[in-house]
């Protein structure tokens, strides 16, 4: 197969771009942490860091100045990675950026209220529940 000239990976230019505006790596940092919490997406969010760590010097250098071993963040980024709260703060901070709480959006936090109302609720017994099925 032939190289194309003048041809740039898309992972090099998203590493560039990441680079290149701060804005933009703030936002790709936040799309990153809310696929997260989700199964299928969590390798992809772990590559998306792993991009950011690499606009912000490459993983080697990141990995220095968080106080953790190269091959510590490149298992902790990869798509099976599982990096420890310690190790995400660390690479956060050597990039200036840091981990915030903020209160889930409106919906999503009613239905965690309800089902954990519900779970505190003691069960009817057997003889009541069909009464008030029929």
């Amino acid at each position: 197969m032939r190289e194309i000239i003048g041809a740039v990976s898309h992972h090099e230019r998203e590493v560039e771009e990441l680079r290149e505006d701060p804005k933009f790596a703030v936002e790709y940092l936040k799309a990153a942490r809310e696929s997260l919490t989700d199964p299928d997406d969590h390798g992809a969010s772990l590559l998306m860091l792993r991009a950011l760590a690499e606009a912000y010097g490459g993983l080697g250098t990141v990995a220095a100045r968080a106080g953790i071993s190269r091959e510590s963040l490149y298992r902790s980024l990869s798509p099976k990675g599982n990096p420890t709260l310690k190790t995400l703060i660390a690479v956060l901070n050597t990039m200036g950026l840091s981990l915030s709480v903020v209160p889930q959006q409106k919906k999503a936090r009613k239905r965690a209220v309800r089902k954990s109302a519900a779970a505190r609720r003691p069960a009817k017994p057997a003889r009541l529940r069909s009464r008030a099925a029929a």
